[in-house]
């Protein structure tokens, strides 16, 4: 088949989740084609609704660059040549940003990548430029961990180099404590930091031509590592018209600056203790997880995805806020087990506040969620004309 287009033409990675896929592709001043790994499981229904699209499947069997050669003459035989590239599948990153480079389309240099993906290089990084983030440290054993905080202290942070989500992250308060942490998994590379004891917020800025397009906070009513626990799971985007605990946008432009990234979407984490110290978490480039980045799009009443879009298409975008709220996404409750019981759409919709929900869990459904911050049967949008006014935990 043969494709014609005046328009650019964007390689989109897919990833399984499709809100960012969807709204690219609901655009008339683009071309899409999806960029496929054929390690990444998709529904039914939206390799379904998505087959009209032309999709290159890369097979990550075998060598990248007899996949990248193949994608070159798959592009000539259909007349198609992206001249742009989009990866919002973080776990993606080291490889698409390679195939990128092979296939010589925009991308983040192997530098760059680790940067921004191992999160040992990040705060390598970090120490290099001045920004303030936990003491950290490389480790092969759990013996490791307890003469790391014979040094700094209990609790510490264990975690994957390159995981997110809080996948295989635990805290851990003392040496008894250790005994509850499965062993380590040898095939991956673990990193014990030091406990933050602080507030936990999230930056996100659109970036192009590497300079803040604008950047966007938001704060969780409690820090997401304590969600595996129990914890209440929200992000709270403030209204624009909100006084930030930080300048949200010289930060964005320090760490755009010093890691190098030309467009896109910016997201981290950072920590503010009840003293006032700052501490920088981690950063991705790519977006946000769960709702956030609808969230700001919904308290500034703006296309917030197609901003992001723009930039990746080397465009500058000015965006246009129409609102002045705040909004935040609470992610519903999930545990292992039968679903018998479950809060419909309209139940929801009545609470004060609710201006969206999205139910992902039916009754009778068996749920076997992941250790991770994302796991839910569903979510709501809540507004606010302030931050603190989506609510605390009780």
């Amino acid at each position: 088949m043969t494709f014609q287009t005046t328009r650019p033409v964007v390689l989109l990675v897919e990833s399984r989740r499709a809100t960012f896929t969807d709204s690219a592709l609901s655009r008339d001043d683009v071309t899409v084609v999806l960029l496929r790994f054929d390690s990444v499981e998709l529904s039914p229904h939206y390799v379904q609704r998505t087959s009209h699209v032309p999709t290159f499947t890369l097979e990550t069997a075998a060598p990248l660059e007899d996949e990248a050669a193949r994608y070159l003459r798959w592009t000539a035989d259909a007349g198609i040549r992206p001249q742009f590239f989009c990866n919002p599948n973080e776990a993606l990153q080291a490889d698409a940003q390679r195939f990128a480079a092979l296939v010589g389309l925009p991308h983040l240099g192997r530098e760059q990548v680790g940067w921004v993906r191992n999160k040992m290089s990040m705060k390598d990084r970090y120490a290099e430029l001045g920004i303030p983030h936990p003491a950290y440290r490389p480790v092969d054993t759990l013996r490791d961990v307890e003469a790391f905080a014979a040094d700094h202290g209990w609790p510490v942070v264990l975690k994957p180099v390159d995981s997110d989500s809080c996948i295989a992250t635990y805290r851990i308060g003392s040496t008894e404590g250790l005994a509850a942490v499965p062993p380590l998994d040898p095939a991956l590379e673990w990193m014990v930091e030091e406990f933050i004891d602080g507030r936990e917020f999230q930056l996100c800025a659109v970036v192009a031509r590497g300079q803040v397009v604008d950047a966007y906070l938001s704060k969780n009513p409690r820090p997401i590592l304590e969600v595996l626990d129990g914890a209440i799971n929200a992000n709270i985007t403030y209204a624009p018209g909100e006084r930030l605990p930080v300048d949200a946008r010289a930060l964005a432009q320090q760490l755009t600056d010093g890691l190098g990234i030309p467009h896109g979407y910016l997201h981290g984490e950072f920590f503010l203790t009840e003293g006032g110290e700052f501490f920088m978490s981690e950063v991705a480039a790519r977006l946000s997880g769960c709702e956030v980045p609808m969230n700001h799009g919904l308290a500034y009443g703006f296309d917030f995805l197609g901003v992001v879009l723009d930039t990746y298409l080397d465009r500058v975008p000015v965006p246009e806020y129409t609102k002045n709220r705040a909004v935040g996404d609470l992610l519903l409750p999930i545990r292992p087990g039968r679903l018998v019981r479950i809060s419909t759409g309209d139940e929801l919709r009545r609470l004060p506040g609710v201006i969206g929900v999205h139910l992902t869990a039916t009754r009778g459904d068996l749920l076997d969620p992941p250790r991770a911050s994302h796991a839910a049967t569903g979510y709501v949008h809540v507004e606010g004309a302030t931050a603190d006014e989506g609510g605390e935990p009780q």
